[in-house]
């Protein structure tokens, strides 16, 4: 099963079987047009950041609601947060998907903008991997992350939407959030791509973006 990091809070998860793409970004973004063509394309958010699916190729199911999507080889299922620390009233709703495929449980958390409830935790609790946004300020802070990350305690985590060379955005750098661990816990791969049966104990997985 291979990952690739196209930028921002967009990902490819792809086995033999299904290509998916999380949370595809707009031109106004300076990461590179997403060139992969996907069978299902997840959308957290109805913001430009994260929505572009007109930008995306190909023929592929669309899931950007709370009843998420199932068919024979995956499932995915929504979890209901909001967007900012004020019950939405700030920046909107955010849906977390928990997707279900090849024996792993990916769970992408979008523009997660607070903390999680014992219930929420509940219905994390099978993640393997987690995408967490990292950067603050639209979103959950390094803190934050930090402590979500301890108590769904995955297999690996890597960390997304945080201030790269090529964005401007007003958040903060992943070394905000990687600090917090333990050095031999961090992998940082020089590549947008890897392969998760490469990942050897190591917690924290740190991707390239594509350039």
């Amino acid at each position: 099963m291979k990952i690739k990091w196209w930028g921002h809070s967009c990902f490819l998860i792809k086995n033999d079987d299904i290509k998916i793409i999380t949370d595809p970004y707009d031109d106004s973004l300076p990461y590179k047009k997403v060139t992969d063509k996907p069978d299902i394309v997840t959308v957290s958010h109805q913001h430009f950041d994260h929505n572009a699916v007109s930008r995306i190729d190909g023929d592929f199911e669309i899931v950007d609601n709370k009843s998420g999507f199932k068919n024979d080889k995956v499932s995915i299922k929504a979890v209901k947060t909001y967007h900012d620390d004020n019950k939405g009233e700030d920046r909107g709703e955010n849906l977390i998907f928990m997707i279900e495929f090849a024996d792993k449980t990916f769970c992408h958390m979008g523009d997660l903008g607070h903390s999680l409830s014992d219930n929420d935790f509940k219905k994390l609790k099978t993640c393997d991997v987690l995408l967490i946004p990292v950067g603050g300020y639209y979103t959950i802070d390094a803190d934050q992350a930090y402590e979500i990350t301890k108590k769904i305690d995955p297999e690996i985590v890597i960390p997304m939407h945080y201030k790269t060379a090529e964005l401007d955005f007003p958040i903060t750098g992943v070394e905000y959030f990687t600090n917090k661990f333990n050095k031999e816990d961090i992998q940082l791969i020089d590549s947008a791509v890897f392969n998760l049966s490469d990942v050897k104990n190591k917690k924290v997985i740190v991707l390239d973006y594509i350039k």
